[in-house]
């Protein structure tokens, strides 16, 4: 397997997935907050002593906000002048959105070291990048990386936001609220002459048929394209089975390190409450 399949096949899911892990590489303080568009804040974090980015355009972190245990993983928007940029597609709820929704300038989070997949194929002389909302940050990113011919389809019922990718990007509005036409884009694009690189991200079951068309109707080889699914819209909204915050607050007022707390935090879960 290729290091680019590898990493995609880590990556698979990672905008805004939950994971479980241990105590994160890094920690950063919020020194803002900004409403990028009615579904995107941006979140800035400084002191990531030590931090240093890939340089891979697609890169990504997992993030852990005060007070839980799990994480979600981000694109990296921009790492400059020790200020690490995470642009966020916030929900209706979730860990991550409700925080971004409290003065969190000054609260300090986790931060691990950053993966990331996106390999330019030497050969290729144009890249087009498709994605929804959740793929914005990495597709404009991609975007000022590379000197090549770039095209950019982005879906997003927020429509365009000013100022945030420049160059050839067509802007397009979903179906409805829960649908979306990437697929149908997709399979009725007329694609660029010469050889190039296709990059998109979005619904991971739309991002599987994607590839399916991709491989197997237009026999693409696999070193031309990445296609990773960052979310699911085919699993139902859980409720949390076992909350953190109670075993981090009781932990943090006994004195126990974060390995203390971790521990507590499996013993629950492994005594039948978690999944």
């Amino acid at each position: 397997m290729r290091p680019t399949e590898a990493a995609r096949r880590q990556a698979e899911g990672h905008q805004g997935r939950q994971a479980e892990g241990g105590p994160a590489a890094f920690e950063g303080t919020v020194a803002r907050r900004e409403q990028l568009s009615e579904h995107l804040v941006r979140i800035v974090l400084t002191g990531l002593d030590g931090f240093a980015s890939t340089g891979v355009p697609d890169e990504w972190v997992a993030l852990t906000v005060p007070g839980q245990f799990q994480t979600r993983y981000y694109t990296v928007r921009s790492w400059r002048d020790g200020e690490l940029v995470l642009d966020i597609v916030v929900h209706d709820e979730g860990l991550v959105t409700e925080w971004t929704q409290t003065d969190c300038v000054g609260d300090v989070v986790g931060i691990s070291a950053p993966k990331g997949s996106f390999e330019l194929p030497p050969a290729a002389s144009w890249v087009l990048l498709v994605g929804d909302l959740t793929a914005l940050p990495a597709i404009a990113r991609i975007s000022e990386s590379t000197a090549l011919p770039v095209t950019a389809f982005v879906e997003t019922s927020d429509g365009p936001i000013d100022g945030y990718l420049d160059g050839d990007v067509t802007w397009l509005e979903p179906p409805t609220p829960e649908e979306s036409g990437l697929a149908e884009l997709v399979s009725g694009l007329t694609w660029p002459a010469g050889d190039g690189y296709f990059w998109m991200a979005g619904e991971s079951a739309q991002m599987r048929a994607i590839r399916r068309h991709l491989r197997h109707d237009l026999g693409m080889a696999s070193s031309a394209y990445d296609v990773m699914g960052y979310w699911s819209g085919t699993r139902g909204r859980q409720a949390r089975t076992v909350d953190p915050r109670p075993i981090y607050e009781a932990g943090r007022a006994a004195g126990k390190s974060d390995d203390e707390i971790w521990a507590d935090y499996d013993a629950v879960r492994g005594g039948g409450l978690g999944g």
